[in-house]
């Protein structure tokens, strides 16, 4: 838990980075919930940050325009009764969210067309149903 959020192989963010918030949270935890600050907030400044290189910050600021406020992200875990896991989850979800973010866009798609073969099954296909609903038919 403590130290740089892993990412992804070679692109991690500094502790420093990181700003927690703590406060009390709804949800399951009895009456330990109305004394104990387990609710934890993890924000990000994306569009200030310096540990990502410049192409992953531009993807990752395209992506993720619609979940920033102010170039900042942040991640609310208030899940379980322990501030410790609450914490655990909100860095989960913050390098699973920033991980889908830089990833590289998919492969455009080839085009392709139906093999011959492909075409003249269907057509057989259809024109034994055609047949067979037109003996159907009362003359």
């Amino acid at each position: 838990m403590p130290g740089p959020l892993q990412i992804s192989g070679s692109v991690s963010i500094p502790e420093a980075e990181l700003n927690w918030r703590f406060s009390r949270s709804s949800g399951p935890g009895g009456q330990g919930v109305n004394t104990t600050d387990s609710r934890a907030e993890l924000s990000f400044d994306l569009a200030s940050t310096e540990s990502l290189p410049p192409l992953l910050k531009t993807r990752a600021m395209e992506r993720l325009a619609t979940r920033l406020t102010g170039g900042v992200i942040t991640i609310a875990a208030s899940e379980f009764r322990s501030q410790l896991r609450n914490r655990e989850a909100a860095e989960m979800r913050l390098a699973q969210l920033l991980r889908e973010a830089v990833a590289p866009p998919p492969k455009k798609r080839r085009p392709t067309k139906p093999s011959r073969g492909a075409v003249e099954r269907r057509i057989a296909a259809k024109k034994h149903r055609s047949d067979l609903k037109r003996l159907r038919r009362e003359i």
